[in-house]
């Protein structure tokens, strides 16, 4: 039988301290970040190119994925499903692969984005119709919400779509560059012009805006007073340049997650998806181009929050 080895009062005492401190020195972020080892991070995505929904592990092998046509939007729900929205409606598949939930929406409309909801509901933006749809779990409508846009395009009328803990909903309309923010009934709270064409508006802890702004190929942050206090232009990450900046999802530790979409001609030329630090320091990137081709959205795993209940910044 193996015994534990003896360790003298003094050596005890001293690897305690030992010990204590190395925690410290972690917790403190003081150890150089090779220590510490890589950044790593388990994720749910969305390849709108190559029409599937895919959890990708830490390693980056495939844990699971499924097909989708054009999905923009995906969640992995606490119930270990995965919700995601396609060009004709969302569905909630299984880990076994199973679809256990689906809307389908009318033909002429695109869906760009969901969100699952507290109460069960699903959260669905369609594009060409001009409306958000919360729908139950019978799969059918249960509110409504008419969008008002001047969008030549209808398919481009709106992406990035959430619903806030206050009730509020927060629609990018792209080719308008700006955002409204939504009351409960649909009201016109307030609309915040931005410089670019919005694919993602996500409310921050601290009231601030984080902002993709897509073909513009920037990503920013606005303060309460809707000034930018912090930003990343297309050429200011060496080795990946904004392209089409379009997920984005603030972390815990004030590190933000960017989906850089590679269309447009650029596919297979650079990192799909990126963490960056608000001292613009790149610690973590995403690139497999032989089983992705685009990542449009994308949501780390990696934070204990539930998505249904509001607490994931993306």
């Amino acid at each position: 039988m193996n015994q534990m080895p003896y360790f003298s009062p003094g050596t005890r005492r001293r690897c305690f301290l030992s010990s204590f401190f190395l925690v410290t020195l972690c917790a403190g972020g003081l150890l150089p970040a090779a220590e510490l080892g890589p950044v790593t991070h388990r994720f749910v995505g969305a390849d709108y190119v190559g029409n599937k929904v895919a959890i990708v592990a830490a390693d980056g092998s495939v844990e699971w994925e499924f097909p989708a046509v054009s999905p923009q939007d995906c969640w992995l729900l606490a119930n270990g499903n995965v919700l995601f929205c396609e060009s004709g409606g969302a569905k909630e598949v299984s880990p076994k692969k199973e679809i256990v939930w689906r809307y389908d929406a009318p033909p002429a409309a695109q869906c760009h984005s969901c969100q699952p909801l507290p109460d069960g509901r699903v959260l669905v933006a369609e594009c060409s119709l001009g409306r958000l749809v919360e729908v139950g779990r019978d799969g059918k409508i249960a509110k409504e919400i008419k969008v008002a846009s001047a969008a030549k395009n209808l398919s481009h009328q709106f992406r990035g779509t959430r619903k806030t803990p206050d009730g509020h909903y927060w629609v990018c309309l792209m080719d308008e560059q700006k955002i409204v923010e939504l009351a409960e009934a649909g009201d016109v709270l307030r609309e915040i012009p931005v410089p670019g064409f919005p694919h993602e508006a996500i409310v921050l802890p601290d009231g601030h805006l984080l902002v993709t702004l897509g073909m513009a190929k920037r990503v920013i942050e606005l303060d309460a007073n809707l000034k930018i206090v912090w930003d990343i232009s297309e050429n200011e990450l060496p080795g990946n340049p904004l392209r089409l900046p379009a997920a984005c999802q603030r972390l815990p530790n004030g590190n933000t997650i960017i989906g850089n979409w590679l269309g447009g001609g650029f596919l297979g030329q650079q990192p799909q998806a990126f963490e960056v630090t608000r001292e613009k320091k790149v610690v973590w990137e995403f690139k497999d181009h032989a089983r992705f081709k685009t990542m449009n959205q994308l949501m780390v795993l990696d934070t204990p929050e539930d998505p249904a209940k509001g607490g994931l910044r993306r």
